[in-house]
């Protein structure tokens, strides 16, 4: 499958068995039932709005699938608009094809579209990095949990709006469903 037959597109309530199975695939017996429950929470938890979902789809099958919530900041000195982008999954047979990176980039578009100024993340450095992401802890961005030192470099931000990282900075607040602290260890 080449990566022109694949479409990005906003999700809707219909896409929502489809989308844990695609959790449930990407991540495996061990963690795959962990998030898609995780996934099915957020979708109904309205302290993460507005959320963006977006899917990725070919063949009318959906193939992966990107969340991104609302996050407060503590102590909440700038009128910034905040984002975190959990989870990012694509089932296995289609990993490594780039509809992960199409994901990510097209929720970025949409998100500075709509105002976001910064997308937080607790992920794969060496991934997420090719996004742009960089180390949030370094630059005054504390996790809602704290992330072990080994695994300081995970939580990363990314700038949508230039020059906006340097002008906030305190503890990042998310949904009540992601906020439970079994989703920030490792």
């Amino acid at each position: 499958m080449n990566a022109n037959q694949i479409t990005i597109r906003q999700s809707d309530e219909h896409d929502r068995d489809e989308i844990l199975a695609v959790h449930l695939d990407a991540f495996g017996n061990d963690e795959g039932p962990v998030i898609a429950t995780l996934v099915d929470q957020m979708f109904d938890d309205a302290t993460g709005k507005p959320i963006y979902s977006l899917v990725a789809e070919a063949d009318e099958r959906i193939i992966g699938h990107v969340l991104f919530t609302a996050v407060t900041m503590e102590p909440a000195a700038t009128p910034l608009k905040h984002q975190i982008l959990a989870p990012l999954a694509v089932v296995n047979e289609q990993q490594g094809r780039g509809i992960g990176g199409r994901l990510v980039r097209d929720g970025f578009r949409r998100l500075a579209d709509d105002g976001v100024d910064l997308v937080f993340v607790l992920g794969d450095p060496d991934y997420y990095s090719r996004f742009g992401f960089k180390p949030a802890g370094v630059r005054g961005f504390q996790a809602p949990h704290p992330i072990p030192d080994q695994h300081a470099g995970a939580w990363m931000v990314h700038e949508l709006e230039t020059g906006v990282i340097d002008s906030c900075g305190g503890t990042v607040k998310c949904c009540n469903a992601l906020n439970d602290r079994k989703h920030w260890i490792e």
